[in-house]
């Protein structure tokens, strides 16, 4: 696996990220992992972000964390959830273009409030081939516009996750159109700690089965 730290525009700003690339003859699928919140200590060093990047790269896919505006080495300052989606399709366009990137077989992956930042960008634009939410925050967020995507997407929550009521989680998934995948982890909460494997495991067959 070769790792490398990047920086590239959005807008007038750089952005800082993580490039890994798996071993093997390119060009690769790649995932795009965007992190949770920057105002509660969201980051790409996350322990979810982390986890699936690496299992992504095992699982011959490269995998993309970056730092949003105003986090880490990231220029900038938090855009209230509108910059950020500016981060996000720069992200897109950064990866589109690494040669050993197959640029018909992207997909992303959003943790907690990186998913409601990234969905509104990411569910109809044609570079985004499919979509994985994780822990979607859907009591902060409305996310009704996934109504209208086709896209293969896999939604995931953990059933003691304090942020999401299981209830309304399964009401949401019931209500998103084909083809879907929506999955809880028993005893997991919002965070995921001891479960990270798990998760990723389950994200990672996903994105191996649709890109």
């Amino acid at each position: 696996m070769k790792k490398t730290r990047v920086n590239f525009p959005a807008g007038r700003l750089v952005l800082e990220g993580i490039l890994s690339i798996p071993e093997g003859a390119p060009p690769f699928p790649a995932v795009i992992v965007c992190h949770p919140h920057p105002l509660y200590g969201g980051s790409m060093d996350n322990n979810v972000v982390n986890s699936l990047c690496e299992t992504l790269t095992q699982a011959s896919l490269v995998s993309f964390k970056f730092n949003f505006r105003g986090v880490g080495g990231s220029q900038g300052e938090f855009g209230q959830g509108i910059g950020e989606q500016e981060d996000v399709e720069a992200a897109i366009s950064f990866v589109s273009t690494v040669k050993e990137v197959d640029s018909q077989r992207i997909g992303l992956a959003g943790y907690s409030a990186g998913a409601a930042f990234a969905l509104p960008v990411v569910f109809d634009d044609p570079r985004i081939k499919a979509l994985a939410a994780v822990s979607p925050p859907l009591s902060m967020f409305d996310l009704d516009f996934l109504k209208g995507c086709l896209k293969p997407k896999l939604f995931i929550s953990g059933s003691r996750d304090n942020l999401i009521p299981i209830d309304q989680f399964h009401k949401f998934c019931q209500n998103l159109p084909e083809p879907k995948e929506c999955e809880t982890v028993e005893g997991a909460d919002h965070f995921w700690w001891g479960y990270e494997s798990r998760l990723a495991a389950k994200v990672v067959a996903f994105f191996t089965k649709v890109l």
